[in-house]
């Protein structure tokens, strides 16, 4: 029986590795580019920094320890110095890939984060797998900036697994549509016309604001979003800012939303406020050749007509108005029908007038009136007399005939006596 030699004796007591092979090592020392791990054979085994991650600038002695327990794969036996060159990374990236096609063969949805913002989309790490998300299928709108994703965890499925080809495609535009549809349906499901729902605004235009219920969006017209006048929506909103709103309307899948709740209405107790003959203060809101628009309040506007301005003649409202001028007027006309009201300023000023005619009318008044009492007093006497007389007139007639009777009643008693005596 021959001797072995030395390296013979060495390649018996250790075990024997081949490019390729999956091996698993205990950590022994961590410098801050290279692990050197013992894999159990003759010679140690080296994962330099730019196989253990794809961060160019980490210090490996934060991410592994001694003693650690690593599984890696076998590059080279010998690297030229006697080490055995081993990779972690790519070991993890296989591993990686076979869980993305399992994913991709099961429609899974799949949860990384974000760790590169590309020109043309975002790449994730899957189990050190990379996937990369186009732009176009990031989302269901158009995303002009990407890097909000950076660092973020996002959910998507593989559409496309095509590892010899480094091509693997991550779609989550898809989740969003169908989770949209999905509360979509709720959403129309649960509303109705009348309804008071919470939203966030999403886009602010001109003519409106589009609101985000949850699934849909519903559109809020400028004309809607108060009882008085609005310049601009984009005064009154922002992108992101949560609203209560009125369903007022759906049609199909269109959704009208409203800010003037019917119990907000300015006109329910207008008739009170701004019945005619009341004072009332407002502002000049806008104005036109024939007259100026003044706002009582939001949503109930009057007209004050050029002719009801001033008792001098005005040709138009802005020779002596101005838009934003607070004016006092009185209310000649209100048509709770028709919602209109007319003002006058004219009015006003007459009314202010008649204190100095009311002083003059009760001097006069006072006159008429004692005048008025004499001459009641002295018919009053008159009439007094009248019936005096008329009574001693009657009572005398009443004598003279009863004193012309006595008499009457004598003479003839006195005839008959003389016709009945003898005589001589």
């Amino acid at each position: 029986m021959s001797e072995m030699s030395f390296e013979q004796m060495l390649d018996e007591t250790f075990k024997t590795i081949h490019n390729g092979d999956i091996v698993e090592g205990t950590v022994i020392d961590v410098k801050e580019d290279e692990i050197i791990l013992n894999i159990g054979y003759k010679a140690d085994g080296i994962i330099t920094r730019s196989e253990y991650t794809n961060e160019p600038n980490a210090d490996l002695r934060e991410l592994v320890h001694v003693d650690d327990k690593l599984e890696a794969k076998v590059l080279k036996v010998n690297d030229g110095d006697g080490q055995v060159l081993l990779t972690y990374k790519r070991l993890a990236a296989e591993k990686g890939n076979k869980r993305l096609e399992e994913a991709f063969n099961e429609h899974e949805v799949l949860h990384a984060t974000v760790v590169k913002v590309l020109t043309g989309g975002l790449s994730v790490v899957v189990e050190e797998a990379r996937v990369f998300i186009p732009a176009s299928l990031v989302s269901d709108t158009y995303e002009k900036n990407l890097e909000k994703y950076a660092g973020q965890e996002i959910e998507f499925v593989i559409t496309e697994f095509n590892p010899r080809r480094r091509r693997i495609i991550g779609d989550r535009k898809q989740l969003l549509v169908a989770r949209k549809a999905e509360q979509k349906a709720e959403l129309f499901a649960r509303i109705q016309e009348g309804d008071v729902v919470t939203g966030v605004v999403k886009n602010v235009t001109d003519f409106g604001a589009f609101i985000d219920l949850g699934g849909a969006d519903g559109l809020l017209h400028i004309s809607e979003m108060s009882w008085g006048h609005v310049d601009s929506p984009k005064k009154l909103f922002k992108v992101g800012e949560e609203v209560t709103v009125l369903i007022k309307s759906i049609q199909g899948e269109k959704i009208a939303l409203s800010l003037k709740f019917p119990e907000q209405n300015p006109w329910l107790n207008a008739a009170d406020k701004f019945a005619k003959g009341n004072i009332v203060t407002g502002r000049v809101a806008r104005m036109t050749d024939f007259g100026a628009f003044i706002e009582l309040e939001p949503g109930v506007d009057a007209l004050l007509h050029v002719s009801q301005i001033s008792h001098e003649h005005v040709n138009k409202p802005s020779d002596v108005l101005s838009v934003g001028e607070i004016i006092t007027a009185e209310v000649v006309d209100f048509n709770e029908e028709g919602r209109k009201i007319s003002l006058s300023m004219k009015a006003l000023e007459s009314r202010d007038a008649q204190p100095v005619e009311e002083e003059v009318y009760e001097e006069y008044a006072e006159e008429a009136v004692e005048e008025a009492v004499e001459e009641i007093a002295e018919e009053a006497v008159e009439e007094v007399a009248e019936e005096v007389v008329e009574e001693a007139v009657e009572e005398a007639v009443e004598e003279a005939v009863e004193e012309a009777v006595e008499e009457a009643v004598e003479e003839a008693v006195e005839e008959v006596a003389e016709e009945a005596a003898p005589e001589e």
